[in-house]
């Protein structure tokens, strides 16, 4: 009796089929750490920090355990506490305004730009408002980076710079994408990334990294990622964290960054097919001008009163998976809810919230799995 067989599911991201084409040269390098057992601090942490120096153009990086603590510890580094305020997007993963949360001080939260889904300069404007008439002292701003595609960071720099704001990028999404012609790593007092294995530059693990062109920025980076030392590990100058960034993942990191380039071609491949398979049924995701991305997603924006629910139902049963970034903006999550936001509201952030969808996107992603995305997409809206 014949059945009715459900088609494979296509990847949503596919770290397989990179860990296939990588092969043995990541078994090598895990081989090497194994054989050294230098596990913390080892050559091969050393060697990617001057890579990724070398790939963005910053003076210096510092590794370390993840994305989120590469943000903490930039506050740190700062004195950021309580009685400040650090400007932030709502529209973005928690962890933006959980390290500055996690200094004491206070997270404000504002609103993005409804074409790139990145931080609202109006809005900004008016956030560094809200915070003075709250008695807090603005200190820095977050722009965020998100999915891929870099903020616009001359504007950001400028309102920075009137109101004597430190500027902390937020590349956790965007690393390798540019911004009129200069790689991400290079704006503002520094730059903080993810290497979460889901990123487009990702580990077999947890881990992150800091890049800065200051040099007394970077010191006090490197001791606060080991318990706050100084010249001596036993006399600890400052607090500080376990941040370091494992020897192990910097050896995958290695042979990762080799292919990233091509890797970001391919992205931007399906991206450009994506748009024009879906660019009149859905609002697809845009450029601005100057602006590349390596689009660590691909956000479509559903039509009003579509039920993003049913369709991300009926595309599961065509094997195709979907995930919502973000069912609510920070400023309405629980732990968020209490924190201020900048004066006249943040109703783009919600609107993006009730009707975002990410599609799959990987440089491995072939033009047979494109057109079964591109078709259910359209069949789901049609129906």
């Amino acid at each position: 009796m014949n059945q009715h067989m459900r088609p494979e599911p296509v990847p949503f991201i596919d770290i397989a089929a990179q860990r296939q084409r990588l092969g043995k040269s990541v078994d090598d390098a895990v081989a090497r750490v194994l054989n050294h057992c230098q596990f913390v601090n080892g050559p091969e942490v050393t060697a990617l920090e001057k890579a990724l120096a070398d790939y963005s153009g910053a003076k210096h990086v510092v590794s370390c355990s993840s994305g989120t603590d590469a943000l903490l510890m930039v506050l740190m580094a700062k004195n950021v506490g309580p009685g400040d305020a650090v400007l932030c997007p709502s529209f973005t993963f928690c962890a933006t305004g959980e390290a500055v949360a996690l200094t004491g001080a206070t997270p404000l939260f504002v609103d993005v730009d409804e074409t790139t889904f990145n931080i609202d300069i109006n809005s900004l404007k008016r956030g560094i408002a809200t915070a003075m008439s709250r008695g807090l002292k603005p200190v820095g701003v977050i722009p965020v980076d998100l999915f891929g595609q870099s903020a616009d960071h001359d504007a950001v720099a400028a309102v920075a710079e009137a109101e004597g704001l430190f500027v902390l990028d937020d590349a956790a999404q965007g690393f390798g994408a540019s911004y009129k012609g200069r790689k991400l790593g290079t704006f503002g007092l520094a730059t903080a990334t993810s290497f979460f294995p889901a990123k487009p530059l990702g580990c077999f693990g947890d881990g992150g990294a800091i890049f800065t062109n200051d040099d007394e920025l970077a010191n006090a980076l490197r001791s606060i990622r080991v318990h706050g030392q100084g010249s001596d590990k036993y006399d600890n100058v400052r607090l500080g964290l376990t941040g370091r960034l494992d020897t192990m993942q910097a050896a995958i990191l290695l042979e990762k960054l080799k292919i990233f380039d091509d890797e970001i071609v391919a992205r931007n491949q399906v991206a450009e097919r994506y748009a024009r398979g879906l660019g009149n049924i859905v609002t697809v995701p845009r450029l601005a001008p100057g602006c590349t991305s390596v689009w660590a997603q691909y956000t479509i924006r559903l039509p009003k009163g579509a039920d993003r629910d049913a369709f991300a139902s009926t595309l599961k049963t065509q094997g195709i998976p979907t995930a919502i970034y973000y069912t609510k903006s920070m400023h309405q999550q629980t732990a968020y809810r209490d924190f201020p936001v900048a004066d006249g509201g943040l109703a783009i952030s919600e609107s993006l919230s009730d009707d975002v969808i990410s599609l799959p996107m990987h440089a491995y992603l072939d033009e047979a799995a494109q057109d079964r995305v591109i078709q259910a997409v359209r069949s789901a809206l049609s129906a």
